[in-house]
């Protein structure tokens, strides 16, 4: 005949927690299952129906009954326990950032984690742990370019001032070309790696069937998009396609154009006279990414053209039409978000970072 548990002490606020947390679905299930033996335990339920009602054994029910009853809820919780003693103390971190500094090992370019521990005499493990606590990525870059124009500040102020702060009664647009698009034919579809994951697989070998120009101008106000693909990206087909966006367009309202600083963007006085109307504004050197419509490049490639397979030219044009026509059924304006940056950003020494 299975053993009557004696009845705890226990209050009426902290019989509302064993209740609460009997009852939880959210709660470490270790917690909850202590919680049902005190519960049980308090309802005069016998010491052996507990322990097989919750499939655990006989002695558990009494040790947890016991710290119930002498330590109340807090009797219910884990003790603190010393844990395993540390193998490398807190100088690692130090000898590990002092280390990143140094010339790495002979013939590699940089160090990583398999060459710190060897210098170090510390496990990849140790290292690892280390790194990931300070947030340094070895084999994680970043790259930009910062622009030398002495006119820098003057030539991104007007431009972002037009993205802005628009003059009245006038259009902003930002136009540059994507050329040079190669119509690639590649087998490809999924593959099931070493590892049990599946993957795009893209066959390495490839047909080439030609290239495509893409020109593109986007309307800072609203975010729509006007393209034309040709096959050359000389001065002629640029104005040709200023033409057609201009009659697009009303014609008594001025027009903003901002360009980057490639060769047929440059020079076109005489057709600048004939339209008053508009101006060109033109980023500073090396600072292409102020025209706001290489944010539009970046998600058409992403979204049409990385790991696409093309069979021709016009297969091509045809993917990138398709795109643009679903893509202004819900264009809306970029925001603005572009912050500074300036060469002092580049450090050689990670632990000024990291201090």
């Amino acid at each position: 005949m299975s053993r009557k548990a004696p009845i705890p002490r226990c209050s009426e606020k902290d019989r509302q927690t064993i209740d609460e947390w009997a009852n939880s679905r959210t709660m470490e299930a270790r917690l909850v299952e202590r919680a049902r033996i005190v519960r049980g335990c308090l309802a005069g339920v016998p010491v052996g129906r507990i322990a097989n009602e919750l499939n655990i054994r006989p002695n558990t029910v009494i040790a947890w009954r016991k710290r119930f009853d002498e330590q109340g809820i807090a009797g219910l919780r884990d003790r603190p326990r010393s844990g395993k003693p540390r193998t490398y103390g807190e100088s690692l971190r130090d000898r590990i950032l002092k280390t990143l500094e140094q010339p790495p090992p002979k013939g590699q370019a940089k160090w990583d984690g398999v060459a710190l521990s060897a210098n170090l005499g510390v496990s990849d493990d140790a290292i690892w742990r280390v790194l990931r606590k300070e947030g340094i990525f070895l084999s994680r870059q970043r790259s930009w370019c910062v622009s030398t124009d002495t006119e820098f500040t003057s030539k991104a102020a007007d431009i972002v001032g037009l993205y802005l702060n628009p003059p009245e009664k006038a259009l902003v647009i930002s136009i540059d070309e994507k050329p040079s698009m190669q119509a690639l034919e590649r087998t490809r579809g999924y593959v099931c790696t070493s590892n049990g994951k599946i993957v795009q697989g893209l066959k390495s070998t490839y047909k080439r069937h030609g290239t495509l120009n893409l020109f593109a101008a986007l309307s800072v106000a609203t975010g729509a998009i006007h393209t034309q693909t040709t096959q050359l990206k000389r001065r002629v087909e640029f104005l040709a396609f200023m033409d057609e966006l201009l009659s697009e367009l009303p014609a008594d309202g001025d027009l903003h154009i901002i360009l980057d600083n490639y060769c047929i963007h440059k020079r076109n006085d005489e057709w600048l006279a004939a339209h008053p109307n508009v101006t060109f504004h033109f980023t500073p050197t090396s600072a292409s990414w102020l025209n706001m419509v290489e944010i539009w490049f970046g998600i058409l490639s992403r979204k049409a053209l990385k790991g696409a397979s093309f069979q021709s030219i016009e297969q091509l044009r045809q993917t990138i039409e398709a795109f643009i026509e679903v893509y202004q059924q819900k264009a809306k304006p970029f925001v603005w978000r572009k912050r500074e940056t300036k060469g002092s950003q580049l450090k050689n020494t990670i632990v000024n970072l990291c201090n």
